[in-house]
């Protein structure tokens, strides 16, 4: 009894050390008392929120087991605990991770078996991922996801439509219902990702109507400024890394007609610029962590930007596929037979399309990334990461002949993709 009672004075003390020093800290950066009370903006209720002062974090816990502790790293505690939706996904993983490297409290939602989400357990140090089982159509589950985090990372999306869940289900609704859980909970920050070009009424290049993903995305948006003004947003471009839906969508033998590419007016009207998803992960990280990123919108967009054609030839060329091969590009409005394959793929595999190839994936393929002029990833500080550094990597298990081990500069390099103006 007597240990339980010393224990119990020690962290009080310690606790009445923390207050002490949050408050005299006002006079030793110079700043009066009267005008750091004046300048303290609450950031919400609940939780273990931080309401800012100029450079000064005042925060209204003074919980030991909530405060930041440690040097920095994968075995200290950053003061943040993050629920991240979608971790499983390809961008979750490098967002985990990096959460991780930098020792927060990650609560890693799921909405399948456990198996799928064992392997960010390695991502943070002993106990700090933790799994917690949801349902985008059940309030109470998300609600319990969030209710111990003071920062919300949605990363739930959906490309292509199954039985259970459309583009809307997904894009729309399941993105309001976390930002009113978020709102509801007290959460500081909330985190969501758009798309780039998404909007109302996109104009329709194959597709009457323009990409429903799109529609879907702009939608979502919008309800999430509703329920949160305050959230941040991403609306990235096509990202490419280990596992992407970008450099092998276009290298697959789903997309190929035989060994050749049918492309929208032969790929020589559409501008892409691709975005390596480490450089995105990167950004989410710096976006938590910076108070001037509440209510922003950040367009996550490469360094570059290359005619779809550029790029698609080049990778077949990294690939060795090219036209002594057989490989060629045409324009797919002279091959009927290219949309009803999508149609059918998506018909006879709806909760899983092969290659994820759907008629909505080949209407995106036809947008021209457009750039609306608002803050990027540069603005975050985040150096961005070229095509050519990492093309080689990415594409290496679809080599030709992959099987054998090359020697040093045995085959010739592979010309790079000339860049758009």
């Amino acid at each position: 009894m007597l240990n339980f009672h010393f224990v119990c004075k020690r962290q009080m003390l310690r606790a009445a050390m923390a207050v002490s020093l949050l408050k005299n800290s006002s006079g030793l950066l110079g700043v009066s008392r009267g005008a750091l009370s004046a300048a303290v903006r609450p950031a919400s209720t609940g939780g273990v929120n931080v309401a800012q002062a100029g450079e000064v974090e005042v925060l209204p816990s003074t919980r030991l087991t909530d405060l930041p502790r440690g040097r920095g790293g994968r075995s200290s505690f950053s003061g943040q605990v993050v629920t991240v939706f979608g971790g499983t996904g390809f961008l979750g993983r490098y967002v985990v991770n990096r959460l991780g490297k930098t020792g927060s409290q990650i609560v890693a939602t799921y909405r399948g078996d456990d198996y799928d989400v064992r392997h960010l357990k390695l991502a943070g140090d002993l106990g700090q991922v933790v799994f917690c089982h949801y349902s985008l159509k059940d309030m109470d589950s998300i609600r319990k996801a969030v209710r111990h985090s003071n920062i919300v990372i949605n990363l739930v999306g959906r490309d292509f439509n199954t039985w259970n869940f459309k583009f809307d289900d997904v894009n729309n609704v399941g993105a309001r219902a976390i930002a009113r859980a978020c709102r509801e909970a007290g959460v500081k920050t909330l985190v969501h990702f758009s798309a780039l070009n998404a909007a109302e009424n996109p104009e329709g290049h194959v597709l009457k109507g323009g990409s429903q993903f799109l529609k879907s995305k702009w939608r979502g948006e919008m309800a999430v400024r509703e329920e949160f003004p305050d959230a941040v947003v991403f609306r990235p471009a096509d990202m490419f890394g280990q596992e992407d839906r970008f450099t092998r969508y276009f290298v697959s033998l789903t997309r190929h007609q035989g060994k050749w590419m049918p492309l929208y007016r032969k790929g020589e009207h559409t501008i892409k610029q691709p975005v390596f998803v480490g450089d995105v992960a990167r950004a989410v990280e710096k976006a938590i962590r910076s108070p001037d990123s509440a209510g922003e919108t950040y367009e996550a967009l490469g360094p570059r930007r290359y005619q779809l054609s550029e790029l698609v030839d080049w990778f077949h060329r990294v690939i060795r596929k090219k036209s002594d091969w057989g490989y060629m590009r045409y324009d797919m409005k002279w091959d009927p037979f290219l949309m009803l394959r999508a149609r059918a793929n998506e018909m006879i595999c709806p909760s899983w399309p092969i290659g994820t190839f759907v008629p909505d994936k080949v209407e995106r393929e036809c947008v021209t990334d457009q750039p609306t002029g608002v803050p990027t990833l540069s603005d975050l500080g985040v150096p961005l990461t070229t095509m050519e550094e990492r093309i080689m990597w990415e594409l290496k298990p679809f080599k030709a002949g992959a099987y054998y081990e090359e020697q040093l500069d045995e085959f010739e390099k592979p010309a790079p993709p000339r860049v758009a103006v």
